[in-house]
């Protein structure tokens, strides 16, 4: 499954303005040390930019969200939004959070992971609503605000929110994997179910 090529050239610190450069320095400090993935698409707009460069360092140091969880709640809506460059970007993070490598197996094929364990089965089934359905019943909701409390319950949706924006935008632009790496996310199969 291919691409399409990049809609975006890629931008390097010489090559952006000096309200971009600011926010770039930002992002390689605290997220990531290139301007890669989703990076070089946001800085075109630099006022946003900043906005979600914040939101991801919350996400990524102040958030109390258990690491793992994060990191399924990221692959879920990456392998959902196919999402070519964010999966390769957190499936390495999944597995060092501690997510079992038979969980991303499963995941990666679109299927609900027969290996899950408890909190991971209540993250899952709540970020599952939020996407396919666009809400969450009252059991779904419940399991989910017992695990986590009301903050981290906010901070898993919001979680979903922003790395689904993310998701849109790497689509968007067409941004795959770096060269010499393969497409990591088959495509789904139609009508499948949790």
């Amino acid at each position: 499954m291919a691409l399409g090529d990049p809609r975006f050239s890629q931008l390097t610190i010489e090559k952006l303005s000096d309200v971009q450069k600011p926010i770039a320095e930002r992002i390689m400090a605290s997220t990531r040390r290139n301007l890669g993935g989703p990076f070089s698409i946001i800085l075109r707009s630099p006022g946003m930019a900043e906005g979600m460069v914040a939101l991801f360092e919350y996400y990524r140091f102040n958030t109390p969200l258990d690491r793992r969880l994060k990191e399924l709640a990221i692959l879920i809506l990456a392998r959902e939004w196919t999402a070519q460059y964010e999966w390769f970007a957190h499936q390495p993070a999944a597995v060092a959070a501690g997510l079992a490598e038979a969980v991303i197996a499963d995941l990666r094929l679109g299927r609900r992971p027969a290996s899950l364990r408890p909190d991971e089965a209540i993250v899952y089934d709540f970020v599952i609503a939020l996407i396919r359905r666009h809400e969450v019943d009252d059991a779904a909701f419940a399991n989910a605000r017992d695990l986590l409390g009301e903050q981290q319950l906010v901070d898993l949706t919001t979680l979903v929110g922003e790395y689904m924006k993310v998701a849109l935008v790497l689509n968007m632009a067409r941004v795959g994997v770096p060269d010499g790496n393969d497409l990591p996310l088959p495509p789904l199969e139609e009508g499948r179910g949790q």
